[in-house]
């Protein structure tokens, strides 16, 4: 653990072997593009809507459909990658989600637009903080690993800063078609990227198998299943995936239901891209210093309250670019509090596999929110609805982050106890 009052910005690269660093860059490069091109897709339901002629609910259905199919992918991706290493998982879901791009590019209806979902979340899968935080953990050592952590994930936030208005520009110089075809291609460069990822067995220190050795999966699984700060921290991260992929589907439209311009959304998803980067890296530097759990719940909590009080001032630019930093500054900052919490209880050595499935319950708050958006904005003309509903999860995700039990789980259930003879 940190010292109280270390804060040297170079505390993370420090002694880090140079394979390291390369690494870290790489996996903070794919995650910029993953999640620049992911929060960036809200850009394009109107213009796909008017377009095509389907409604406000099919398109926010397959936003939906790729965010529950990342997550019921996400723990089989997670085993592939703990099994075989990252590189071949980054290689094929990175030509993958170019593939969807590609496909929602030219589609004619809702079916092309839904099997494009489909295909992108695959893609987003193998690509996002998934893998990608346990190739950075098991890269670290664990006295910098949270710092580590919080600073790819925050470098990763940087893309939607620049990818959003470039899809924006792209959308108003050409058309929506032409500004896919373009984010196609900028998520193929990840496959490129990839190159620099080496599985586990190539990584110092042999963290690869620290919590867990001499466990099979069946073990660590049950032992998941059965411990209560996880299931609790599982359901929690549920709302995250709510609150976040709703305005990310949906601010465009309901800023130009207020009346403000397009340009407005662009630069609200492109600042919550900037301060994600700031928030991220602070939640880094706090999680390791201060209770992880603690600093989750309190994440769901600020962002509930933010969303408050944006809806109960007048809806401006300016208070919606107020709104965008703050929400940003705590937008990923729960990756590296999650990830830290799942190292504290398990270990790394099916670490990608517990993430994913701790994530499968985000990419369903992901699913409901995208969909009940554009559900409610069909049979009401509006979202107040949808923004009430955002306020009553964040609620319960609070109090239910703030009493989690973080210990240990090699203290609690017995199926975490290596049998006699293991090492």
């Amino acid at each position: 653990m940190l010292a109280s009052g270390t804060a040297c910005p170079d505390l993370v690269t420090r002694t880090l072997p140079t394979r390291s660093l390369l690494l870290l860059v790489a996996a903070a490069s794919i995650l910029t593009i993953c999640f620049g091109l992911r929060q960036s897709l809200g850009l394009f339901l109107r213009p796909v809507t008017i377009e095509l002629g389907i409604s406000a609910a099919a398109f926010s259905f397959a936003l939906a459909l790729q965010n529950i199919v990342w997550g019921c992918s996400q723990p089989l991706v997670g085993m592939v990658a703990d099994r075989f290493g990252a590189r071949p998982v980054l290689v094929a879901t990175a030509l993958l989600y170019a593939a969807g791009l590609l496909i929602m590019a030219y589609a004619d209806g809702a079916l092309g637009v839904n099997v494009a979902g489909f295909v992108i979340g695959i893609g987003i899968a193998g690509t996002g903080v998934g893998v990608l935080m346990g190739v950075v953990s098991r890269a670290t050592p664990p006295e910098r690993r949270s710092q580590a952590v919080g600073a790819v994930a925050a470098a990763g936030s940087l893309g939607t800063m620049v990818l959003a208005p470039l899809g924006q520009a792209l959308i108003d110089a050409f058309d929506w078609r032409t500004a896919l075809l373009g984010f196609a291609a900028i998520a193929a460069l990840m496959a490129v990227l990839a190159a620099a990822i080496r599985g586990p067995a190539a990584l110092p220190g042999g963290a690869a198998r620290d919590g867990t050795a001499g466990l099979s999966f069946v073990q660590v699984f049950r032992a998941a299943s059965t411990h209560r700060g996880f299931l609790a921290m599982t359901i929690a991260f549920f709302a995250c995936g709510f609150q976040l992929v709703f305005i990310t589907t949906h601010l465009a439209p309901f800023l130009d239901i207020c009346g403000l311009p397009a340009s407005a959304s662009a630069s609200a998803l492109g600042l919550i891209g900037l301060f994600n980067a700031f928030g991220t890296y602070t939640a880094g530097l706090l999680g390791a210093r201060f209770s992880q759990r603690r600093l989750l719940a309190l994440v769901y909590l600020l962002r509930t309250v933010t969303i408050i009080v944006y809806l109960a001032l007048p809806i401006t630019v300016a208070s919606t670019l107020v709104f965008a930093a703050v929400m940003g500054f705590l937008w990923l900052s729960v990756v590296p509090l999650v990830a830290g919490l799942i190292g504290r209880m398990f270990g790394l050595g099916y670490f990608n596999t517990l993430y994913g499935v701790a994530f499968l319950s985000h990419q369903l708050g992901s699913f409901a929110g995208a969909w009940m958006g554009g559900v409610v904005f069909d049979f009401t003309g509006g979202y107040g609805i949808a923004w009430a509903a955002l306020i009553v999860v964040g609620f319960l995700a609070f109090a239910l982050q703030w009493t989690m039990d973080d210990r240990p789980a090699d203290a609690g259930p017995a199926a975490l106890r290596p049998a006699p003879g293991t090492a």
